[in-house]
């Protein structure tokens, strides 16, 4: 993969997680990482806003040269769940159009194996799997910023068609 920043993001109404990745030759390395609120009630168009504004300055403030999101998945017993990810999604990706930057996305199974070898791979896994590639003194939180920081590790990986140091 080429020098330039990943930007990695877990959609999310409520809390939208977000990392940034330095990419250079050395590897992967950790810029920023938090969290977009949307809010946990009120109108849908102002959440969503609220998530778009914060993706927005993400991007304006790191410059990010690719977006990388966990796809949607649908569970038959919970389809709410994914029509409303399906808004904080939607306005991710037209942030990332907006400023002209490939939007790409990644089922969980596929971040998770990835990273840890297995697409079942608990939480805990995941978050083992980040703080061991990224040199990171502590596991990232909260699961939301885990989340984020795990597609953009994802891309970085299959873009560069390297392997996570677990897998070599």
């Amino acid at each position: 993969m080429q020098a330039g920043r990943v930007l990695g993001v877990d959609p999310g109404l409520n809390i939208t997680g977000y990392g940034v990745l330095e990419v250079s030759p050395g590897g992967p390395r950790l810029i920023e990482a938090g969290i977009v609120r949307g809010g946990d009630r009120g109108e849908i168009a102002r959440r969503v806003e609220a998530i778009w504004e914060g993706v927005t300055e993400v991007i304006a403030a790191f410059e990010p040269t690719a977006l990388a999101l966990e796809a949607l998945y649908a569970h038959y017993k919970h389809p709410r769940t994914a029509l409303l990810m399906g808004h904080a999604r939607g306005v991710i990706c037209l942030a990332g159009a907006q400023a002209g930057i490939p939007v790409v996305s990644y089922s969980a199974t596929q971040v998770k194996r990835i990273l840890t070898g297995s697409g079942r791979a608990d939480k805990g896994q995941v978050q083992r799997a980040i703080q061991r590639e990224l040199g990171l003194a502590q596991l990232p939180q909260p699961a939301d910023v885990a989340d984020a920081l795990a597609v953009a590790l994802c891309h970085y990986y299959l873009q560069g068609r390297r392997q996570p140091t677990a897998n070599r």
